[in-house]
């Protein structure tokens, strides 16, 4: 038995847009949820709302993530399409070399919550776009629900995204020193350094990457042949398994 989120999903989505009005920038039902899209600077006052007023009631935070949106929208590879089901790729487009101007669209970077109240059973999906794409900041939620604590530093260290008020706002999955956040579209896939260990100085060590560009294309794997094996194979196979061990 599945339950059907329609009309509840409905309701909310009215509920929400009566009570906040003006402060949000869009609400929709997107991809079965519902979503508001807040400017970041109301983004602590709608949130703190979210969790206390009883008919929203958002007592979860479950997750928030990052968004680049550099180059959306825009296949990443082009060419014929096969009969195989797969594109020939012919041509990548490179989002490494984009120019200052395009790395500074608007709306580039985003951050996305998804809240659960319990008690009344709903979800809720909030986004929010930072004003500077040279150095995205949105506020904290962590003095609203202290479990986004990594999830904000997980952020931050894969796009860059700074978080204001957070207590502890310090990479979380690459090492000490890395330079750059792997998840923008424009950091390289090979990365700039590499970890190698060096015999002559018996330590680990950094050193620029070397890695050659290639473009992969799908192998096309055919059955194996169903020809049935030459009489000689088959007696001798027979043969081999008649002979008594010795």
């Amino acid at each position: 038995m599945t339950y059907d989120f329609s009309q509840t999903n409905q309701a909310l989505l009215e509920n929400l847009r009566s009570h906040f009005g003006g402060k949000v920038q869009q609400a929709a039902l997107e991809l079965g949820d519902v979503q508001l899209e807040v400017a970041d600077t109301d983004l602590l006052e709608v949130m703190k709302e979210l969790r206390d007023l009883p008919q929203f009631s958002f007592s979860l935070c479950v997750d928030v993530c990052g968004v680049d949106y550099l180059g959306y929208g825009q296949a990443e590879w082009s060419g014929d399409k096969s009969t195989s089901g797969f594109s020939r790729a012919s041509a990548k487009q490179n989002l490494t070399t984009v120019s200052e101007d395009q790395k500074m669209q608007p709306r580039r970077f985003a951050v996305v919550y998804h809240l659960l109240s319990v008690e009344l059973n709903h979800r809720l999906r909030v986004k929010t776009f930072p004003v500077d794409i040279d150095l995205p900041v949105v506020p904290s939620m962590h003095d609203i629900w202290p479990g986004v604590n990594w999830f904000e530093r997980e952020v931050y260290d894969m796009y860059g995204i700074r978080f204001d008020g957070h207590p502890d706002l310090r990479r979380i999955l690459t090492d000490y020193g890395f330079e750059g956040h792997p998840f923008r579209k424009d950091f390289p896939l090979s990365g700039y350094v590499e970890m190698v260990y060096d015999e002559t100085e018996k330590r680990v060590k950094y050193q620029p990457v070397d890695v050659e560009t290639r473009v992969l294309v799908p192998r096309t794997i055919r059955e194996r042949s169903k020809r049935p094996a030459s009489p000689a194979v088959v007696d001798e196979a027979q043969a081999a398994q008649e002979t008594p061990a010795t």
